[in-house]
């Protein structure tokens, strides 16, 4: 199962412009994930997953053509 690292993702959904940003960001405890305050920059995040930060909500999708054969 494919997984991105919750700093990698903000940075994806143009959230922060940094890695430093994201980890003051998920640091102060403004970042949740499945509706759970997360602090952890490294969390993981797989498919369907919530992430919700600064009143905005992105829901982690697997790239289809990214996916090793099925």
């Amino acid at each position: 199962m494919s997984s991105i690292q919750l700093d990698q993702f903000l940075k994806l959904q143009g959230v922060v412009g940094t890695g430093g940003q994201a980890k003051l960001l998920v640091r102060d405890g403004a970042v949740k994930v499945n509706g759970e305050i997360e602090t952890r920059r490294g969390r993981k995040l797989f498919e369907n997953d919530v992430v919700e930060v600064q009143g905005q909500q992105f829901v982690v999708a697997v790239d289809e053509e990214s996916r090793p054969g099925d």
